[in-house]
């Protein structure tokens, strides 16, 4: 059975995930039903895993944090999951477009798909889908929000950040 923990943050209430073996979700507030599918699951704030993810969260958010050093353990497809570990390439304050994620991960022709998988992400934050922007510039869909995807962003390009509503 999966383990589970809240922590209060910047940017709203988060639900952490853990399996055995690593972080498997990081959940909004107002998560959209299905988005990150989830077997039962049971309160245990003392889940090494879900403490150490809240150290480095709480860092992260303190600005004394750029890279997270967490077990991960997310659940999707092959694809998925190449998608999600090119995300983990995209450096702290820096951001992509979904077509240049997708010529990283070797599948140039794959951008649509690239931000099917993006909005899947179980691990927000932790795996930067935030850091994933319009070719255009635009700050596109977040799971979180887009309020969220701006604070985050302008957190990490150590620009002033306003409370959220």
């Amino acid at each position: 059975m999966l383990s589970e923990c809240t922590m209060a943050s910047p940017v709203g209430e988060l639900t952490l995930v853990a399996s055995a073996e690593g972080l498997r979700a990081i959940l909004w507030a107002e998560e959209r039903e299905g988005r990150v599918k989830l077997p039962e699951r049971q309160g245990n704030p003392a889940h090494a895993i879900l403490t150490e993810a809240v150290r480095q969260l709480t860092e992260y958010f303190a600005g004394e944090r750029r890279a997270f050093d967490l077990p991960l353990d997310p659940v999707g497809t092959e694809f998925q999951k190449a998608v999600w570990t090119g995300l983990g390439a995209i450096p702290y304050g820096e951001t992509r477009s979904y077509a240049a994620l997708a010529i990283a991960i070797g599948r140039p022709g794959a951008s649509r798909a690239v931000g099917a998988a993006n909005g899947r992400n179980p691990l927000s934050i932790v795996t930067p889908c935030h850091r994933v922007i319009g070719a255009n510039g635009t700050l596109t869909g977040f799971a979180g929000g887009l309020g969220v995807k701006q604070w985050l962003l302008a957190h990490e390009r150590g620009e002033p950040t306003l409370a959220l509503a």
